[in-house]
């Protein structure tokens, strides 16, 4: 029993802390901040545009990879002490 609120605990966590990344890729930097992020540019267009279309996405997606990653590591962790 201690061991399932254990690792929920690191899921939740993880989860957090992805989800705060993901609201400062997508909101943060693709609406609030993008007047101030417009003075730079990225493949010719202006970077808070940049991020609003394209940078969110990819950032999704990069998140996803690292929760599989980082899951995976937690997962293999509590496995070794079932045995």
């Amino acid at each position: 029993m201690k061991k399932n609120k254990s690792y929920w605990g690191i899921n939740v966590t993880v989860i957090s802390v992805l989800l705060v990344i993901w609201f400062l890729i997508s909101l943060g930097f693709g609406i609030i901040f993008s007047d101030a992020m417009d003075s730079y540019r990225l493949g010719g267009f202006k970077l808070g545009f940049w991020f609003a279309q394209q940078g969110s996405i990819i950032g999704f997606v990069i998140i996803i990879f690292l929760y599989a990653g980082i899951m995976n590591r937690v997962d293999k962790k509590f496995s070794k002490k079932d045995k």
